[in-house]
């Protein structure tokens, strides 16, 4: 058996989502211990200091701590684990910086989520090298988007594509592009 799959099998196991969380402790909570369970950080609305430590979650009454702001940089975040998002509803802004496991799937996936295309606002992936054209297009989606900054990454080629899909679907977005 290969490492990588090793690995990613590992990581699967870590992420699968249990519904009955989900519904014992809300979307917000649950969540938040998923992301941070791979490796990301969350920032709840009213709060400037981001969450980092599974151990320190804030506990109290359930609907009190509403994830405003998603970094998934180096997390192990993959799809499989993108059910846990499907009851946010404050999410303003995510960044995914070298995760290894987003492709265009997951994309399209987030892209999908009602809650998530009326709230996000911002939205960076830097260096997700699993990402082509096909992913960043299903970000049309998110309705409300106003800045999305797209850089090293690999997979897009079709820059000026992208550019004029953005301008047509979301004229007020600003649209930042560091790619080759």
């Amino acid at each position: 058996m290969s490492q990588l799959y090793h690995h990613k099998n590992i990581e699967s196991e870590v992420v699968k989502v249990d519904h009955d969380r989900i519904r014992d402790v809300g979307p917000d909570r649950a969540a938040s211990e998923w992301l941070l369970r791979c490796g990301a950080m969350v920032r709840y609305h009213g709060q400037q200091r981001w969450q980092k430590d599974y151990n320190h979650l804030p506990t109290g009454p359930l609907d009190k701590y509403k994830i405003q702001a998603i970094d998934a940089t180096d997390s192990c975040i993959m799809s499989i684990g993108f059910d846990h998002m499907e009851g946010l509803q404050y999410v303003e802004k995510i960044r995914l910086c070298k995760c290894h496991y987003i492709e265009d799937g997951c994309l399209e996936r987030l892209s999908q989520l009602e809650n998530l295309q009326k709230s996000m606002l911002e939205m960076e992936i830097i260096s997700c090298g699993n990402v082509t054209d096909k992913g960043i297009i299903a970000l049309h989606h998110f309705r409300n988007l106003k800045y999305l900054f797209l850089s090293d990454l690999p997979g897009v080629k079709e820059k000026e594509k992208i550019v004029q899909a953005f301008k047509t679907s979301l004229p007020s977005l600003e649209l930042k592009l560091d790619l080759k």
